[in-house]
């Protein structure tokens, strides 16, 4: 994580946040910066909110179905992979940039919530719904939108659910 830095916000201008834009509409507003929102901590520093206040989108693999699963969760807690296994009825296991790529149509990084080549079956953890609003990747490794967890469930037509690992919280 970068401190210290002047971190610069604007409306997105690249090809996969303008995507993300579009799917959006008046709904919400992709921003783009000048340094790395990779991370949950990168992120939350450029914003200036707390960890647990971005919605980070990991992608895993069903072992027999090999279909993709999303799951959003904070950024400030570790996913039970069993907890989402039983909720999905397979095991699941972490999926490598290639079929991230391949099903999102997203860089590992910069996976929206929204959008996605393959519809994925999605989970979203119940925690990000203390907070008002959550940010979520917009699409880059440097880009993020704002919404209410309302309307992250509302968008995504995720299962929300207890995902948080025991010693995450």
């Amino acid at each position: 994580m970068q401190t210290g830095l002047k971190v610069v916000m604007q409306a997105a201008t690249s090809k996969s946040a303008l995507k993300v834009q579009a799917i959006l509409g008046d709904e919400a507003t992709v921003f783009e910066f000048d340094a790395s929102t990779r991370t949950a901590a990168d992120a939350a520093a450029a914003i200036g909110c707390s960890v647990a206040q971005i919605a980070k989108s990991l992608i895993f693999r069903g072992k027999q179905s090999k279909r993709p699963v999303l799951v959003i969760a904070s950024g400030s807690i570790r996913v039970d992979e069993r907890r989402i296994a039983s909720l999905l009825g397979e095991k699941i296991g972490r999926a490598d940039a290639g079929f991230v790529r391949e099903n999102t149509g997203f860089a590992i990084g910069g996976v929206p919530p929204v959008g996605h080549l393959v519809p994925p079956a999605t989970f979203i953890d119940e925690s990000l719904f203390i907070h008002a609003t959550i940010w979520a990747a917009g699409g880059t490794p440097n880009s993020v939108f704002q919404l209410t967890p309302q309307d992250l469930a509302r968008l995504t037509g995720g299962t929300v659910a207890a995902i948080a690992g025991e010693d995450a919280l």
